[in-house]
């Protein structure tokens, strides 16, 4: 079997992005049983409710949905276990000190494998306040319309 090279997303969660300004962005490897992978290659998990939770000089990831394999047999693995986060001490102590910040938090932002690995894409966030997001949309939108309208007038000048 030839090794897998790339990047092939599983999951990815769009409402963190939203929820929280994005600060930093760390890959961190995870542990997983034989039959959690397996469901992964399937292309099943959620990343929605899931945040990540140092214990000690651990990272641990919490409330990720990861099905059952459906022909998993008495092996098979509980949906919403913890999982093990791999990433270096100097990482884990920086998430640390940073995570520990009033309003900062740990949140997965995607799933994938990595040449044949499963990878998770963690950032350290801080909560947006509801005026916060909707002043991003906003600014989403201007920026929309405004390329939208250079779109136009480029159309124009090239038809002439």
């Amino acid at each position: 079997m030839a090794k897998e090279k790339g990047r092939k997303l599983i999951a990815q969660n769009k409402k963190a992005r939203h929820d929280y300004l994005v600060i930093d962005t760390y890959e961190a490897g995870l542990v997983l049983t034989g039959t959690e992978v397996k469901s992964l290659r399937q292309g099943r998990a959620s990343l929605v409710d899931g945040f990540v939770q140092l214990d000690g000089n651990e990272a641990w990831l919490h409330n990720v949905h990861v099905p059952e394999y459906s022909q998993g047999t008495w092996t098979n693995h509980s949906a919403r276990r913890k999982r093990k986060l791999l990433l270096h001490r100097a990482e884990i102590d920086k998430l640390e000190s940073k995570s520990g910040e009033t309003g900062h938090t740990i949140v997965p932002l995607a799933l994938y494998f990595k040449d044949g690995r499963a990878k998770v894409e963690i950032a350290l966030a801080k909560g947006k306040k509801e005026y916060d997001k909707r002043q991003t949309l906003r600014e989403k939108q201007d920026r929309r319309e405004t390329d939208r309208a250079i779109a136009a007038v480029r159309r124009k000048q090239r038809g002439a």
